[in-house]
């Protein structure tokens, strides 16, 4: 369905019968709490979603109901299910919501560019690395600007952006092309991460020939960065279930999860560079000190002298996001991060 403007999509609303009343007594409310139980499929997460009790969320859909005099939702013992009309009905709603936020934020806009909450979504293998600086540049530079962080798969992320929930994203490419904007931020090179007692630890560098023949400890199915490590070791895809009584792969639930299962000696992995802790690739004694002392990260080369695996991190937002300014200031807030090891794309 194409985008229509508030003044088109709000009398398509306000035309089914009994919603202006409905509207008039719950102001914003009942719209604004139909669109996440049609997401979530389920009355308890769309409160959580609310930041409202399950009774008051499900008190004034019933309310809504009754001034509509039609069933939105059909609700099962385990989940709820959105009746056909109640689809229209929350397809209509999200438009409204949307056209109301963004009237809201053009108003803030004459007064201050910057002015009012800015929701960022980041996926989970960049989000602990970059984000800890990252709040520290906006409250510095931009502190009428807070984030509201929403931390998730590259999927979910971009269904959240398509549905309003969240006004942009730092992914890793590749990802599905729906048309939203983009902007590059930067190339961050991938290290092996060995035990530090491994025979290959004493090395300067290695390449991903010299990892085919170790045990490769993986993220779960959803992570991007999974499907990035079996582009450099592709055999390894091959290994990730059990085969003829043969695993030779073993998949853990984040990259802090993955370091401990690799100072434990239970295999090798890759990471990406900015979650090296810095004290990991300083002098011998000082390496001592640092946080993964039973890790050792090695430079990965390629012996035909091509260029390192590498993933491009970059800024998502759609394009029918009119707080530009918001996008630029939030860039350049990531650029006045450290980023060691990474190079920059502005």
């Amino acid at each position: 369905m194409k985008r229509r403007t508030l003044i088109q999509a709000a009398p398509l609303l306000m035309s089914l019968p009994g919603l202006a009343s409905a509207q008039a007594a719950y102001p914003n409310r009942p719209i604004k709490y139909i669109v996440p139980v049609a997401r979530e499929k389920h009355f308890g997460k769309a409160a959580e979603a609310c930041f409202v009790s399950q009774p008051t969320l499900s008190l004034a859909i019933k309310k809504l109901e009754e001034e509509l005099d039609v069933k939105l939702f059909e609700r099962k013992a385990n989940d709820v299910n959105v009746t056909p009309l109640g689809e229209e009905i929350v397809r209509h709603a999200q438009l409204v919501l949307e056209q109301a936020a963004e009237i809201k934020e053009i108003a803030k806009r004459g007064k201050d560019p910057l002015a009012g909450t800015l929701r960022l979504g980041v996926i989970y293998t960049i989000g602990p690395y970059l984000l800890h600086d990252l709040m520290r540049q906006i409250m510095k530079k931009t502190p009428q600007m807070p984030l509201m962080l929403q931390e998730n798969f590259t999927v979910k992320l971009m269904e959240m952006l398509r549905n309003g929930e969240i006004d942009c994203a730092i992914l890793a490419e590749p990802f599905p092309d729906t048309g939203l904007a983009t902007a590059a931020l930067y190339d961050e090179p991938f290290m092996a991460a060995l035990p530090v007692k491994h025979l290959l630890a004493k090395k300067k560098t290695i390449t991903a020939e010299q990892l085919k023949n170790e045990t490769m400890l993986l993220l779960g199915n959803g992570h991007c960065f999974r499907d990035h490590v079996l582009e450099v070791c592709p055999e390894f895809a091959r290994f990730s279930s059990n085969a003829e009584g043969i695993r030779k792969s073993f998949e853990g639930s984040s990259l802090e999860t993955i370091k401990h299962m690799v100072a434990a000696g239970m295999g090798v992995t890759l990471v990406p560079r900015l979650s090296v802790p810095a004290e990991a690739l300083a002098e011998t004694a000082k390496r001592k000190k640092h946080e993964d002392p039973d890790i050792s990260y090695l430079p990965i080369v390629d012996e035909a002298g091509g260029l390192p695996p590498t993933r491009r991190v970059v800024l998502v937002w759609r394009k029918s996001f009119t707080r530009y300014e918001a996008i630029a200031a939030l860039r350049n807030a990531i650029y006045a991060c450290e980023l060691p090891g990474v190079t920059r794309l502005s």
